[in-house]
C-alpha cells in the first residue's frame, strides 16, 4: 500500500478504481504494479483482442492478476474492429502520407472505446494506458477518453515514473518477483492486429539501413514468392467485402483468408519515414497483406461506379479522413460528417473485382458492377453510332476559352517589333 507522500510526489489524481489498457507487454506489466503501489487503488486490466494472435493472449488473464490486477477482461473486438473501423477506412481511401494504411492508428479508438466500456461497467473512476510521451498513441487513447467519458480521470505512468529504459523496467519487475517473458535483448517494437503488423527499432532507427530479412513476419520475400500470379475474386456490397473466391465469409475469416493469400505473394510491405503528430520523424516498417488487396480492389471498383466529380471529391475527403484517423480524433462530429459522405457515395460501391497478386504487387485486373458507368458503346475505339466526333470541336473551344482569351490579350499588349528593335531589324535599335 502506498504512502500519502507517493501520491503527492507523483501528483496523481485521487481515484478509487482504475481501468488499464493491458497488452501483457513489458510496459503494461510495469504499469499495473506501479499504479497499485502509487495510488492504492484497485486496478482492472482490459485486454483487447483485435487479432494480434493467440500467442499474445494465452495465459494473459493470469499474467495480469500476477502483476496486481484485481480483474482482467479479455474483449474480442475483432469483428467490430473490421466492420466499424478498418473496412470503413478502406472504403474512404484514407492513406496517411500516401503510403501508410494505418493499421495501428485505426485500432486505437476501437481499443480505447472497449476500455471505457469496461471502466464504466466495473465502476472505475479513472483510466490508464502504457503509451510513452513520444508517440501518437497517447493522443489517440486520450482523445477517445475525452469524447466518450470525459468525467474519467486519466493516469499516464510514463509521465510520472522514473523508469526510462527497458533495463529499468526489467529490474522493476525482478525486484517485485513479477514474472515476465521480456528480455533486455528485444530487437523490435511491434504492434499487431488483423489489419497489419508494424515494426520499429533496432536497425530501422537509421533510415539508411535496409530492413533485415528477420523483420518480416506476415509476408514472404517477393523475390522468393511464387513465380505464378494468383487471382483473388472479391465481392462487395456497398463497399464492404462479403465473399472471397466465391465463398461467403464473416469479416474475420475473410481478412484472414486475404492475409494468407497476399502474405505468400509478398504483398503489403511498406517502409516509411513518417511525420508523427507530436512533431518528430519516425521510421516504421509495415505489413498489411489482406488490407492491401482490399484497398486495391475498392479503388478498382470505384473506377467503374463513381462519376468524375464524385471520385475526385472522395479523393479530397480521403486526405482529411486520413489525418483524423492518424491523429486519433475518430469520435468527433467532423469524422461522423465526413463518413456520412463516404457512406452515401458507397451506396453504388457494389460489384466484383479480381485482384492479381504477383511478386509483391496487387493489381485490380477485372471489375464489374450493376452500377457501372462504363459504356462500351461510347468508349470503344472501333466504329460507333452513338458519339459524333464533330461535337468535340465546339466543346474544346469552350473548354479552352480562358486560355484563348489570355493569349489574345497578351498578343494585343505586346510592343511592336519596330518599336522595340528599330526599322532595320538588326535588334540593336541604333540603325536608322
Amino acid at each position: 500500500m502506498p504512502s500519502a507522500t507517493n501520491t503527492v510526489k507523483h501528483n496523481l489524481p485521487a481515484c478509487t478504481k482504475i481501468a488499464v489498457a493491458y497488452s501483457g507487454g513489458l510496459d503494461t506489466s510495469c504499469v499495473i504494479p506501479w499504479l497499485v503501489e502509487n495510488t492504492g487503488c484497485e486496478v482492472v486490466a482490459v485486454v483487447a483482442d483485435v487479432g494480434q494472435g493467440s500467442a499474445e493472449l494465452v495465459g494473459i488473464e493470469k499474467k495480469a492478476k500476477d502483476t496486481g490486477a484485481s480483474e482482467c477482461h479479455v474483449m474480442d473486438l475483432r469483428e467490430e474492429f473490421l466492420e466499424e473501423f478498418a473496412f470503413p477506412m478502406a472504403i474512404s481511401g484514407a492513406v496517411y502520407e500516401g503510403r501508410y494504411l494505418m493499421g495501428t492508428s485505426i485500432a486505437r479508438p476501437c481499443i480505447a472505446r472497449a476500455q471505457v466500456r469496461v471502466a464504466l461497467e466495473t465502476g472505475c473512476d479513472a483510466v490508464a494506458h502504457g503509451c510513452t510521451g513520444k508517440g501518437n498513441d497517447q493522443v489517440r487513447f486520450e482523445a477517445t477518453y475525452a469524447a466518450l467519458a470525459p468525467h474519467l480521470k486519466v493516469i499516464v505512468p510514463w509521465r510520472h515514473w522514473s523508469l526510462r529504459s527497458r533495463e529499468d523496467m526489467l529490474e522493476y519487475l525482478r525486484v517485485r518477483n513479477i514474472p515476465t517473458t521480456a528480455s533486455a535483448t528485444k530487437i523490435y517494437s511491434r504492434d499487431a492486429n488483423l489489419w497489419h503488423i508494424s515494426h520499429e527499432g533496432a536497425e530501422l532507427e537509421d533510415p539508411w539501413n535496409a530492413p533485415n530479412d528477420g523483420v518480416w513476419m506476415r509476408t514472404a520475400n517477393p523475390v522468393d514468392a511464387p513465380s505464378t500470379p494468383e487471382d483473388v475474386h472479391i465481392e462487395f456490397d456497398r463497399g464492404f467485402p462479403c465473399t472471397v473466391n466465391g465463398k461467403e465469409l464473416d469479416p474475420v475469416a475473410l481478412l484472414e483468408a486475404l492475409n494468407d493469400i497476399a502474405g505468400r505473394h509478398g504483398v503489403g510491405r511498406v517502409d516509411l519515414c513518417e511525420n508523427r503528430l507530436v512533431g518528430m520523424k519516425s521510421r516504421g516498417v509495415y505489413e498489411t497483406p489482406g488490407g492491401t488487396i482490399l484497398t486495391e480492389a475498392l479503388r478498382g471498383l470505384e473506377q467503374l461506379v463513381y462519376d468524375r466529380d464524385t471520385l475526385h471529391f472522395r479523393e479530397k475527403l480521403a486526405h482529411e479522413f486520413a489525418s483524423i484517423i492518424y491523429n486519433g480524433t475518430w469520435f468527433t462530429p467532423l469524422r461522423e460528417s465526413i463518413w456520412a459522405s463516404f457512406e452515401s457515395m458507397s451506396e453504388v460501391l457494389t460489384g466484383e473485382v479480381v485482384v492479381r497478386c504477383f511478386k509483391g504487387s496487387a493489381t485490380a485486373c477485372r471489375r464489374r458492377s450493376p452500377h457501372s458507368l462504363f459504356s462500351h458503346a461510347f468508349a470503344t475505339f472501333g466504329e460507333d453510332e452513338v458519339y459524333d466526333q464533330h461535337h468535340a470541336e465546339g466543346f474544346i473551344r469552350l473548354f479552352s476559352l480562358p486560355s484563348r482569351i489570355r493569349a489574345l490579350n497578351a498578343q494585343a499588349n505586346e510592343p511592336s517589333h519596330t518599336a522595340s528593335h528599330g526599322s532595320c531589324g538588326c535588334g540593336h535599335g541604333g540603325c536608322a
